[in-house]
């Protein structure tokens, strides 16, 4: 016969000793105590840098956003480059969906490009916000040409 007697102060073998079963003030996980809520130009920022880290994505934008923000960068004082330029979202409490604007460098294969910039923006945006995309549409609004002017140059203000 085994000795299945217990001494003072000594837990049987098959007791549970993890600190799940530990009740703490407030009771149940400190995480699930309280809402975390996103606001919309947070994902914004995201996906706009996400989808500039792309190849072959020139800029974000249509030609009068990116002219009216150019005009902006340069005000002394003004806000710093937008890098939310060219990008909606619409956050829910766990989904958020997506629409860009983009300019792309000639030559590169638009619907590659597209599907690298909603991939990029789909896995940065759920891995920092933890939000699931649903949709991501793209809008190519202008192509630009390797002989064209870059609209937005480097301010010469000092």
């Amino acid at each position: 016969m085994s000795d299945t007697s217990q001494k003072p102060g000594e837990t049987p073998a098959s007791a549970p000793t993890s600190r799940a079963n530990v009740t703490k003030k407030g009771g149940g996980d400190p995480a699930g105590r309280g809402r975390t809520s996103i606001a919309d130009g947070v994902v914004e920022k995201i996906a706009g840098l996400a989808a500039r880290d792309v190849l072959g994505v020139h800029a974000m934008g249509s030609g009068l956003s990116r002219t009216f923000g150019a005009v902006r960068d340069r005000v002394p004082g003004g806000s710093t480059k937008s890098v939310s330029r060219g990008v909606k979202a619409e956050v829910g409490e766990v989904q958020t969906a997506l629409d860009l604007e983009i300019v792309v460098e000639y030559g590169v294969s638009i619907a590659d490009t597209a599907r690298a910039v909603r991939e990029n923006v789909i896995a940065a945006v759920e891995r920092m916000t933890g939000l699931e995309v649903v949709e991501v549409n793209i809008a190519v609004s202008d192509v630009k040409l390797p002989d064209e002017e870059d609209e937005e140059p480097e301010s010469r203000l000092q």
